[in-house]
């Protein structure tokens, strides 16, 4: 939990997972959300496939505690298992340090629970020791399917849990509160995507409720926005 007595831009940026997902991003794009990474200094950079790893690697090296990270099954998540752990191994192989999985939720809606546990246990035996994060799609699942969904991860040993990939709907506050509380006694974290706008206020309201992480675009807004959520009380002094 963080504590927002202490909250600075440096420790704020230490929460965000950004990312650059579009799928006509260029590999200058790429290079330039590097470039922020840097001059930020989130958690991770994300790109939508391990095609560009490479380059993410290269403009990234010798900064130790940056997660390099990709989608996989990205943003659908219907693919069978034995793809999604051979994308999971093909990344982490390109240099991959954190794998964010859309779970297949079709098979989640269909009652096949054992399939869905199936390909999370593949996942994290071929991410072997990147950071694994579940994509759940929450604006497509009802809350029991939320609070299912959220227990099989947890089950599985996955780091995080995550709300949405950022390219459907953004998850509710409500949907987000399902998530917390199915995972409450669990170590899994939670990650939350697809903030709505206005971003820096949305995304420190999930913070607020227990995110440990936002994933998102708008990370240089969100940081830059800090003095003017002080200023205004949202985070105390």
């Amino acid at each position: 939990m963080i504590d927002f007595t202490q909250l600075d831009a440096k420790a704020l940026a230490k929460v965000i997972d950004f990312s650059i997902l579009p799928k006509q991003t260029t590999e200058t794009e790429i290079r330039e959300g590097c470039a922020v990474t840097r001059r930020y200094g989130f958690a991770a950079f994300y790109s939508s496939s391990a095609y560009w790893v490479p380059v993410v690697r290269d403009e990234l090296s010798g900064i130790d505690n940056v997660e390099i990270g990709t989608g996989i099954a990205f943003p659908f998540g219907g693919v069978p298992a034995a793809v999604k752990g051979f994308e999971v191994e093909d990344a982490v192989r390109r240099g991959c340090t954190a794998v964010d999985m859309v779970m297949n939720i079709g098979a989640l809606k269909s009652g096949d629970r054992a399939a869905v546990a199936d390909e999370l246990r593949v996942f994290k035996q071929a991410a072997a020791d990147a950071v694994t994060k579940c994509i759940l799609e929450v604006c497509y699942l009802t809350d029991e399917e939320i609070a299912t969904a959220s227990k099989l991860v947890a089950e599985a040993g996955i780091d995080f849990v995550k709300t949405s990939s950022g390219q459907f709907d953004g998850p509710s506050l409500d949907q987000f509160l399902v998530m917390r509380d199915a995972v409450r006694d669990a170590p899994v974290r939670l990650k939350v995507a697809g903030v709505k706008f206005p971003r820096p206020q949305n995304a420190l309201v999930f913070l607020r409720a227990g995110a440990d992480r936002i994933g998102t675009r708008a990370g240089p807004e969100i940081v830059d926005a800090l003095p003017t959520l002080r200023g205004i009380g949202l985070i105390p002094d």
